[in-house]
């Protein structure tokens, strides 16, 4: 159902906290004074067997690991202690453990320990912290508890995308789930819009008619691209209403003081300026958070057309207050690929299965060292890693959360996705058609403008697909007006650039064809 502007604006009631589980009574547990002492000495005893002499001066106990932090004596290096990471787990009997030599804005080194027992982290837990329910957060995402078993927490909205990573079964969905959970226990329909992606068809289907969505959740790739062209529509939508606003983010554009609005463009010149005055700026605008659960299989069907979309969002779409996350379960360089991971600062690696696979994720080793489950790295903020326990959100919750707000009120679909540039049909893989004539004189005007004849430079100024654009392109060699691709450089220009108008080109003898 498309909601209306003539309708009274509705009032939403936020989820209840009592739709989520109780806190489990072992949820608090930790390890006994026993054990960290033996733990203790066994660390120093095996150290000094290699002649390396450092002592326990701090232990930080969480959910699932504790963390012993080691002051090396005078001369020993930190390197001899990572080294050693091998006999250490065989002597500590344990399944794995990380080294952090040194821990970063510590003068120690990091040994991080698998506890005999896991302590449960549920999403109550987080959402009744006080970090959550004192943070300024635009979008708050609740992730999990770090090592010294404090509530982990980050804003979207500085991230400002997020990448989620590991291998199957490691607790991607898990936490796509309570991330999820914990914006709609927060963010109302009009506070936040959504754009769920999901290849595999069963990851997001909880999700289907929640009033927060944007569209249906898309599960055709076909159809990814023209979501995402329409996000790219949005974005430069917005910049445009900032323009007008004289704001410079969504953040300044939704405090503005409303009085403003009346006088903003009263003697805007030019017919599009003064077309666009006569709508009423909105009085606030809605984050949209876009979620791929699977980027691989998007990746493998239609790269060139999805790649370049995902970069101009990450690039540019974040005073818009249009934000991505994305997952995979093969981090590899094909599908994190360096254009998209360059955009993305934001990191969660899960357990993955070779110190390659978190090399590509957190840029260093450690994911191959997690003990699965839940157990993660994030990178947020400040470019620091920090080790958690992801919060555990069972199917139950998230469909009494969805169920909550589906008993308030319809999707209000945004049109755009249901015309002909929306979900409906998806991309139409390229050709030129007939109508396209336009498109390709637009192209010309562009090498005209630019003195440029590039694929790059087309797909951006006219905004279409890579594959649209080098088809064009190809059109434009067939009519002897470009030349042919010269590898990285761009095509040499066959036509008079400063003389001869496009359309008197289009009948015109080659001229080095």
């Amino acid at each position: 159902a498309d909601g209306t502007d003539a309708k009274p604006p509705q009032v939403w009631q936020l989820p209840p906290m009592t739709l989520l589980q109780p806190v489990p009574p072992g949820a608090g547990a930790q390890q006994g004074p026993e054990e960290l002492e033996k733990t203790i000495h066994t660390i120093q005893a095996t150290l000094a067997e290699f002649g390396i002499e450092a002592e326990v001066t701090h232990v930080e106990r969480g959910p699932v690991v504790t963390r012993y932090e080691l002051l090396p004596a005078a001369g020993v290096k930190v390197e001899r202690i990572a080294a050693l990471s091998n006999n250490l787990t065989l002597a500590l009997k344990a399944e794995s453990i990380r080294v952090q030599a040194p821990i970063p804005g510590k003068g120690v080194v990091g040994i991080e320990v698998p506890n005999q027992a896991r302590a449960p982290v549920v999403l109550r837990q987080l959402l009744e912290s006080a970090a959550w329910n004192t943070t300024k957060a635009a979008l708050p995402l609740a992730l999990g508890q770090d090592v010294g078993g404090h509530v982990l927490l980050a804003d979207l909205a500085g991230l400002p995308h997020l990448l989620i990573a590991g291998a199957t079964g490691q607790g991607k969905t898990v936490c796509m789930n309570s991330i999820l959970a914990g914006l709609l226990m927060t963010r109302t329909p009009d506070e936040l819009g959504l754009i769920l992606i999901d290849p595999k068809i069963v990851e997001f289907s909880t999700y289907n008619d929640l009033p927060h969505l944007l569209t249906p959740v898309i599960t055709e790739a076909k159809k990814v691209v023209s979501g995402l062209r329409i996000a790219i529509q949005e974005m430069e939508r917005r910049f445009k209403l900032f323009h007008r606003a004289n704001v410079r983010d969504i953040r300044s554009f939704n405090q503005r003081p409303k009085v403003e609005q009346q006088d903003l463009f009263g003697d805007a010149e030019g017919a599009e300026e003064k077309e666009t005055a006569e709508d009423p700026l909105p009085e606030r605008l809605p984050y949209w958070v876009i979620i791929i659960d699977e980027l691989a299989d998007l990746m493998l069907m239609a790269q060139q057309e999805i790649e370049p979309q995902i970069q101009k969002l990450t690039q540019l779409a974040r005073a818009t207050g249009i934000h991505m996350i994305i997952a995979t379960q093969r981090p590899t360089v094909d599908i994190i690929t360096g254009t998209i991971k360059s955009n993305i600062p934001g990191r969660v690696a899960f357990k993955v299965a070779q110190k390659n696979d978190s090399r590509v994720v957190i840029d260093q080793e450690g994911a191959d060292k997690l003990v699965g489950r839940g157990d993660m790295l994030v990178l947020s903020g400040a470019n620091k890693l920090v080790r958690a326990q992801g919060a555990w959100t069972k199917d139950a919750e998230i469909q009494a959360i969805v169920d909550h707000w589906k008993a308030q009120g319809k999707p209000r679909y945004d049109n755009r996705f249901a015309g002909k540039d929306g979900g409906g049909g998806g991309v139409e893989l390229p050709g030129v058609a007939d109508e396209d004539d336009e498109l390709i004189q637009q192209a010309i005007e562009v090498i005209r403008q630019t003195r440029r004849a590039s694929t790059s430079a087309i797909q951006r100024r006219l905004r279409i697909g890579y594959t649209r654009a080098a088809r064009v392109m190809d059109v434009l060699e067939e009519r002897g007006m470009v030349g042919p691709t010269r590898g990285a450089e761009p095509r040499e220009i066959l036509f008079d650039i400063d003389g001869l108008a496009p359309m008197e080109q289009d009948g015109a003898d080659d001229d080095g064809a």
